[in-house]
């Protein structure tokens, strides 16, 4: 398992940054970590719309998947109407879970290329990439990526704040009926991830380099905008007419 983590993550993120700072003038980190980070997300950017569409389009189909469970009292119709639903709209609920599976490995993998700062791994080194012999660690001329900082962990908090609250909130249920367990679930997640997420990366930021909060940074301000992006497009998603995707 570490050998599939080496080869697979680590390797791959830790060449990608080191090649940044050999080409970059100057040999600037932070530079290496912006740009190795948009392209991160860009090279995973199809399977976060993916993801996106998947929790759209649930919401969305939430009043018909009610009447199906409503409507039909036997299980077996129920979970057929109920794929029968998902496939007319192209949604796999399943396919959201594997992609955030994927995006985390992804996030730990930066993560641990980041915190320990740029130090020579000879033997994580490809043949082609050779460490460089300059590293200028300061970002905008003042932050050293080296060590913490509060500037940097405070726009992180606040833009994983703004990046949640982007997220829809579990929609309550009319009348008295009581919210079931999964309801009750839902709604504490979304709170947790609005308000307690962004003062645990609060935590950790002022705690690590700032190349973590420079890091967690751009991929909130991009995540922000390509959540902005999709939703809108998909806002003019047919119900009655699913092969007109936008």
């Amino acid at each position: 398992m570490s050998y599939l983590w080496e080869t697979l993550i680590h390797q791959p993120l830790y060449n990608g940054l080191v090649f940044l700072i050999n080409i970059i003038p100057g040999g600037n980190v932070a530079v290496a970590i912006i740009i190795l980070t948009l392209v991160v997300k860009l090279a995973i950017f199809p399977l976060t719309k993916k993801s996106i569409r998947t929790q759209v389009l649930m919401r969305k189909l939430e009043p018909e998947l009610v009447l199906i469970k409503n409507k039909v009292k036997n299980k077996e119709d129920q979970a057929r109407q109920t794929m029968e639903l998902y496939k007319k709209h192209n949604v796999n609920p399943f396919s959201s879970c594997l992609i955030a599976i994927i995006q985390v490995f992804i996030a730990i993998g930066l993560y641990n290329v980041l915190s320990a700062g740029i130090v020579l791994e000879q033997d994580s080194l490809y043949s082609f990439v050779v460490f460089p012999e300059i590293i200028n660690s300061l970002f905008l001329g003042i932050i050293d990526t080296h060590t913490p900082s509060y500037l940097l962990a405070f726009f992180a908090a606040i833009s994983q704040y703004f990046l949640a609250a982007l997220l829809p909130a579990p929609q309550k249920k009319e009348g008295k009926e009581a919210p079931t367990f999964q309801e009750d679930l839902a709604r504490n997640m979304h709170m947790q991830m609005k308000y307690v997420l962004p003062f645990v990366i609060l935590v950790i930021a002022v705690t690590f380099p700032a190349a973590i909060s420079l890091y967690w940074v751009v991929s909130n301000l991009f995540s922000i905008g390509q959540e902005i992006v999709i939703r809108k497009g998909l806002e003019k998603y047919d119900m009655k007419n699913p092969q007109v995707v936008s």
